[in-house]
């Protein structure tokens, strides 16, 4: 079947000729066909000159863009692309790497497949989808990363109903597409952590802050340390190798719980260590001189444009609140995960935040994502994740 075509506006192509992954509604002058959602669309400018062929899908986004060449997206094209994300992975020594076992296998727009994440646990792959039209196709990339790592994958999870638009009309659950396994315990950098895919957040663990939390750990030794946001404790098992104490905060108590059993898979049961479940900015009230050193990783506070102000004012808030309260001296490792949130943005944040205190402030590192999360350079939006260390007098 011919594929349905869409037509730009005069003027509105200049995103798509420089290779931007993404077409917005906004753009399309009309639409030849009746395409429905997840099925593959062409795209052309004003003049009927062939831009790109993509995803399509009803909303701002309209289609994710799979190539700016005239090609079929078949078979031979995902294995193509499935193939060179693995192939940066293993450039990365991340397979076959004995002090670590989870990481990201296919990360979206990063390795030219929009709409399509895979994570590594210890021989596990979970794949979810953020579009249809990858949707469709989960057989297809479950059999090729099958056939490319061979013996290595031992079962495939598709968890994806919960990231489909919400206007895809998608019924089912999620379940194992091949094989069968229970959670996972992973090694990442020698620690362990127990990884459940079926309740956890995101894909099951924040593999994103791998490389962060190994910084984190060349700043605890002897600090008190306190780690807002803790979810399943991460940022805490790297701390604890060093630190005099470690408190970890989450409101989640099935999050707390997932912590305490990651510390004691590491340390058993160590006295070091405390869980509490409260909400981060009524503890926060009260916590004045307690710790040397902060983290702040919270959820996004920011999913669209138009609750952006609201999210700044959010960052603003939490980050005064540590700045003013943590110890002279002190040490503060602050994180922003909301995409619509730009690097300048959240800076500026934590600069109104630390003005508004008095106190001095240095930045000792800015962070990112990992390599095995890599950005498309013509797709800023892909650089979601972004931290500051803080040295506080």
């Amino acid at each position: 079947m011919k594929p349905a075509e869409i037509i730009l506006k005069s003027g509105k192509d200049q995103s798509i000729r420089r290779f931007h992954p993404w077409l917005f509604s906004g753009a399309i002058k009309e639409i030849t066909g009746n395409p429905v959602e997840g099925d593959v669309v062409k795209v052309f400018d004003n003049n009927s000159e062939f831009l790109a062929v993509g995803h399509y899908q009803p909303g701002s986004i309209a289609v994710r863009i799979l190539s700016f060449k005239d090609i079929e997206p078949d078979e031979k094209f995902f294995r193509e692309r499935v193939i060179s994300a693995l192939d940066h992975r293993k450039s990365l020594g991340l397979i076959d790497n004995r002090s670590i076992n989870v990481f990201r296998l296919i990360h979206a727009e990063g390795d030219n497949l929009p709409g399509l994440i895979a994570d590594f646990y210890n021989g596990v792959v979970v794949i979810q989808m953020h579009s249809v039209g990858m949707y469709r196709v989960r057989s297809l990339i479950a059999g090729i990363i099958r056939d490319a790592l061979g013996d290595k994958v031992t079962a495939i999870y598709d968890k994806s109903i919960s990231t489909l638009p919400f206007k895809a009309g998608i019924t089912g659950t999620d379940g194992f597409i091949w094989g069968e396994s229970g959670p996972a315990v992973v090694t990442e950098y020698g620690f362990k952590f127990r990884i459940d895919w079926e309740t956890g957040q995101k894909t099951g663990f924040f593999i994103d802050q791998r490389e962060n939390r190994k910084l984190l750990s060349e700043y605890t030794r002897g600090r008190d340390v306190l780690n807002m946001f803790g979810y399943t404790g991460g940022f805490s098992v790297y701390a604890l190798k060093d630190a005099s104490l470690v408190h970890t905060v989450d409101s989640s108590a099935s999050a707390i719980t997932l912590a305490e059993e990651n510390v004691n898979l590491n340390y058993g049961d160590d006295s070091r260590h405390k869980s509490i479940q409260a909400d981060a900015f009524e503890f926060m009230k009260n916590i004045n001189g307690t710790y040397d050193l902060i983290i702040l990783d919270p959820p996004a506070f920011a999913k669209h444009n138009r609750v952006l102000d609201n999210a700044l004012q959010g960052y603003k808030r939490l980050n005064m609140k540590a700045i003013e309260q943590v110890r002279r001296g002190g040490i503060i490792f602050t994180f922003s995960c909301s995409q619509v949130v730009s690097r300048e943005n959240f800076r500026k944040a934590v600069f109104a935040a630390s003005a508004n205190t008095g106190r001095k402030v240095r930045i000792l590192h800015q962070m990112s994502q990992p390599p095995d999360h890599p950005v498309n350079i013509y797709h800023p939006e892909g650089e979601y994740l972004k931290g500051l260390v803080l040295q506080v007098e």
